[in-house]
């Protein structure tokens, strides 16, 4: 036990609190695990469960994530630098101001289930309030309603296709 250093700090830290408490606190290692798995599944950073006066914290670093992202950014942008800026700046041209954005980041689904028909079409007209499309963040569905009554004029994602916040995702006309 002693000539691994954390298994000692591990060890040593259950039995101070096993002495402290007397059994009171006893450490539920598969909720942790639980809650770890949780935090991977849904991006989060920590996450806290209180049960009477036992309180569980499981946080992970997140640091890493942006690396991961900005390695795959500049590889892109320095091969085809041209191509690269001129679609950028004919993507305003085709995202109106007035376009029905996304109010977060996650999956966009354009149909309520696989194999279903989709929420809406191009030239097909809209209620105020009518489901749109679904964007799943967190294992969440959020259905995108749509602010006004009009005729779908352009859908500008694709179903399944990963979008940002605030990226256009249909125009109303």
């Amino acid at each position: 036990m002693g000539a691994n250093p954390q298994a000692g700090k591990a060890e040593a830290g259950r039995n101070t609190n096993a002495s402290k408490k007397d059994a009171g606190m006893n450490i539920d290692s598969k909720l942790v695990r639980e809650l770890a798995e949780l935090l991977a599944d849904t991006g989060l950073s920590e996450i806290e469960v209180e049960d009477g006066e036992r309180k569980i914290r499981v946080a992970r670093q997140i640091a890493a994530a942006p690396v991961a992202y900005a390695a795959p950014a500049p590889a892109a942008a320095a091969a085809p630098a041209a191509p690269a800026e001129a679609p950028a700046a004919a993507a305003p041209a085709t995202a109106p101001v007035d376009a029905v954005k996304s109010p977060m980041v996650g999956t966009v689904y354009l149909a309520p289930e696989p194999g279903a028909a989709d929420f809406i079409a191009v030239g097909k007209p809209v209620k105020a309030g009518e489901t749109l499309v679904i964007v799943e963040a967190m294992k969440v569905m959020n259905p995108i309603v749509a602010p006004k009554a009009g005729t779908i004029q352009a859908i500008l994602v694709e179903n399944a296709q990963p979008v940002e916040f605030d990226q256009p995702l249909v125009v109303i006309g």
